[in-house]
């Protein structure tokens, strides 16, 4: 059968029989003190750190009365569902870039090159014009701004969002994607920085 055929097959299995039910909407509250890990947070990030990750931006463009698209840097992206074909991303409920991206429904996002920690910094800071000078065009179904020179862009609906802590989960449905330069290599975030420590 091969290993395509055996992936198909257990596709075929697992999918379900009629539509899958919603779960119910989690409670949005604060989380109490009897509910917190008995983890030092500093402890936290060093740890989950060594956990070597790629680099995004996601973007986002000008809503109704905004002079300038929205964007931010994510290394909390992962592929969710390949049917129907999901991603995931998490952002801080503090972000300020958020809300913007929420209202307009849509997304785009970028995956960096190896050379791109600059423009990823860029994103990072938070009030500045963060398109100031960056090259893009628009993703082709949200028009979203596809960055120039990155490794892929994938272009989304916003699906779904979750509660996660002082997280928010949220979940697009993939209308087009694209690669750039496949020989180009990507750029990790390791340790609190980017790159790996060289052997």
């Amino acid at each position: 059968m091969g290993q395509a055929g055996t992936a198909e097959a257990a596709v075929r299995y697992l999918r379900p029989a009629g539509p899958v039910a919603a779960l119910p909407r989690p409670e949005l509250r604060c989380v109490r003190e009897d509910e917190r890990a008995p983890v030092d947070q500093r402890e936290f990030r060093r740890v989950l750190g060594n956990f070597a990750t790629g680099v995004t931006v996601v973007t986002a463009p000008a809503a109704d009365g905004e002079d300038s698209p929205a964007g931010f840097a994510c290394q909390s992206f992962s592929s969710l569902s390949l049917d129907p074909p999901l991603v995931a991303f998490m952002v801080g409920r503090t972000s300020t870039t958020w809300p913007r991206i929420a209202r307009s429904g849509v997304c785009c996002i970028n995956v960096l090159s190896a050379g791109q920690g600059e423009l990823c910094r860029a994103f990072a800071v938070s009030g500045a014009d963060k398109f100031a000078g960056v090259a893009y065009d628009a993703a082709p179904v949200s028009g979203s701004p596809r960055l120039a020179d990155t490794l892929a862009w994938i272009d989304c609906t916003i699906h779904a969002v979750h509660t996660g802590g002082d997280h928010l989960i949220v979940v697009g449905r993939v209308n087009a994607l694209g690669t750039g330069d496949e020989d180009t290599a990507p750029l990790l975030f390791h340790r609190g920085r980017f790159g790996l420590p060289s052997t």
